[in-house]
């Protein structure tokens, strides 16, 4: 029989050995130890390298959301070039590079580069090669003091981290004290907009009456 209209499929037998195809996610407090284990055993084996790259601070787009910042893609070569970090020599001391990124403001682009410059300054470059440094690399002193420390730092966002404060001329909006009732300023302000050629007509038609009776 030919199936025509909107009527019933024949012998609908869909659910047909469904057991198979079935998955089921039970193991998820197993998974979070196994996950964590991994990011505990990479750590200690790039150590005291950190896990992670350096990024760049971007800010969010869209206008509901451009008031807060995020942590990027990576640096645009504008950037490296402006803290003198070369774009292959960048990668490979654990700074992550966007070529395709561009800078819209200066200041994003002067944010980033005093990120670059800062990290610059932190960063304690081991040499390649035991016994043989070149330029760049950190001095014997400071290879010790680094393999002497008791806190190894893991990552990069845990010593230069993004933060989302809003500066206002007062100080920072957590800091900020309303003193007055923001939401009946905008109506007063809304109702003057509204009634200002009804308000000119009533004082000019009061104006006009004033001058007729002093007559």
């Amino acid at each position: 029989m030919a199936i025509k209209h909107n009527q019933q499929i024949q012998k609908n037998h869909f659910h047909k050995d469904w057991q198979r195809y079935v998955r089921v996610h039970f193991d998820q407090p197993g998974k979070k130890k196994s996950r964590r284990n991994a990011r505990v055993a990479k750590a200690a084996k790039v150590a005291p390298r950190p896990v992670d790259l350096l990024r760049p601070v971007v800010r969010c787009p869209t206008i509901k959301y451009n008031r807060r910042v995020r942590p990027g893609r990576g640096f645009s070569l504008v950037e490296l070039k402006a803290a003198g970090i070369p774009r292959k020599f960048a990668r490979t001391i654990g700074i992550s590079v966007d070529p395709r990124r561009q800078n819209l403001s200066e200041e994003g682009l002067k944010a980033n580069v005093e990120r670059l410059q800062e990290f610059r300054k932190r960063l304690i470059l081991f040499p390649r090669r035991n016994g043989k440094t070149k330029q760049g690399d950190a001095s014997a002193e400071d290879i010790k003091v680094a393999k002497d420390a008791e806190k190894i730092v893991s990552s990069t966002a845990s010593v230069l981290p993004i933060k989302n404060v809003i500066e206002f001329e007062q100080g920072p909006i957590s800091d900020y004290k309303g003193e007055e009732n923001a939401f009946r300023k905008l109506r007063d302000q809304r109702s003057e907009a509204r009634l200002v050629g009804v308000r000119e007509k009533r004082a000019k038609a009061k104006a006009e009456e004033a001058d007729s009776k002093k007559k």
